[in-house]
């Protein structure tokens, strides 16, 4: 836990950047009659009988010090799937970048493995190098703050039904463009020392304050 929190607190280092990854499935939901349109007074009104159309899965990066997030939409959640997600995260969103510092939670497929799974070794290696990774402990990933991103997420733009991927993905890419441009950021406020102090329980006692 502490790994993450002091991390957080380091002065931003743009040859060393902190982002935080995870990611969300989410329902694709289409109509089955058509709504009613909004007019003055009266807000859109449709059908409470729906059609599922299946699911996407969201990849969600966050910067930790600026204001920049990145939502990939895929329809599988795989160790391939997250083996591209690092090679994007090197390759096209931190090309600059010596290493880059991720945050992210302890899901099967978040490991270097994912990476010697679908790729050469050469290759898996090469992108291994420029990322450390830091892990949530167990139970704990309410510590990675993108996952205060996803909620905005799905309060600002996944509030409605969207019927098929085509149309996720361009209303998800309208929201990150307007919210990249707006200079929003997560204001992360609970510290190691908070943690100490809230959490006192969860901490170990040392040998030597056991009574005898």
């Amino acid at each position: 836990m502490e790994d993450v929190l002091d991390l957080y607190a380091q002065d931003p280092d743009p040859q060393q950047p902190v982002v935080c990854f995870d990611e969300s499935p989410t329902q694709l939901i289409g109509e089955v009659r058509p709504p009613i349109p909004a007019k003055p007074g009266q807000p859109l009104r449709y059908d409470c009988e729906y059609k599922r159309n299946g699911t996407a899965n969201l990849f969600v990066f966050l910067d930790a010090h600026r204001s920049w997030r990145k939502v990939k939409v895929t329809e599988w959640r795989t160790a391939h799937d997250f083996a591209q997600c690092m090679r994007d995260l090197v390759d096209i969103h931190y090309p600059q970048a010596q290493r880059i510092r991720l945050v992210l939670d302890n899901l099967s497929t978040h490991t270097p493995a994912a990476l010697y799974q679908s790729m050469a070794p050469i290759e898996a290696r090469r992108i291994l190098q420029r990322i450390e990774l830091h892990y949530t402990p167990k139970h704990a990933s309410w510590l990675n703050m993108v996952e205060i991103e996803i909620g905005v997420l799905r309060r600002q733009c996944l509030d409605r039904r969207i019927d098929c991927r085509d149309r996720l993905i361009a209303e998800i890419a309208a929201w990150e463009k307007l919210r990249n441009a707006s200079g929003a950021r997560i204001r992360w406020m609970f510290s190691t020392e908070t943690a100490r102090e809230k959490l006192a329980k969860a901490y170990p006692v040392p040998t030597s304050d056991k009574p005898s």
